[in-house]
């Protein structure tokens, strides 16, 4: 029997508790980007000790992960109004957000992202070559991860 590795059906739930205590939903993904990216982290160093022996310790490694919306979606008004509020500059201090993060699969099977800040996002749309709205990215760090099977 094949396994079915579908992401269709992914949706997501924001909670930013300065800015969206309540939270908003997250599903007008892109179809150029990847819609909730989530790269490998390293959990543990090693090293070899003067006689080849292999030494090994942890690490603690934020959690970093991107969401790719369709440009001037619902989403993206959401996600622009998180990243603009977080946002400080010359005589506007940052609302300080700690968010979580649920994604819901397609399957059933969730994975929530606890203690998180928003970190990078576009202050503007940008325009392509092609003449459409690029896709509008905005990344997140977060502390720790739960998941359920």
């Amino acid at each position: 029997m094949a396994n079915d590795i579908s992401g269709f059906g992914l949706s997501l739930w924001l909670i930013a508790d300065q800015t969206y205590p309540a939270g908003f939903p997250v599903t007008i993904f892109a179809d150029d980007g990847d819609p909730l990216d989530i790269p490998s982290i390293a959990i543990a160093e090693t090293a070899m000790g003067v006689n080849g022996d292999l030494v090994k310790w942890s690490k603690a490694t934020p959690i970093k992960i991107t969401l790719s919306v369709v440009p001037s979606s619902f989403d993206d008004i959401n996600l622009g109004i998180l990243y603009d509020a977080n946002r400080v500059a010359k005589g506007k201090r940052g609302a300080r957000d700690i968010i979580t993060l649920t994604g819901i699969y397609g399957d059933g099977r969730t994975v929530t992202l606890t203690s998180g800040i928003i970190t990078d996002g576009m202050p503007a749309d940008s325009v392509a070559s092609a003449g459409r709205l690029k896709t509008k990215a905005y990344s997140f760090t977060f502390e720790d991860v739960k998941r359920s099977f």
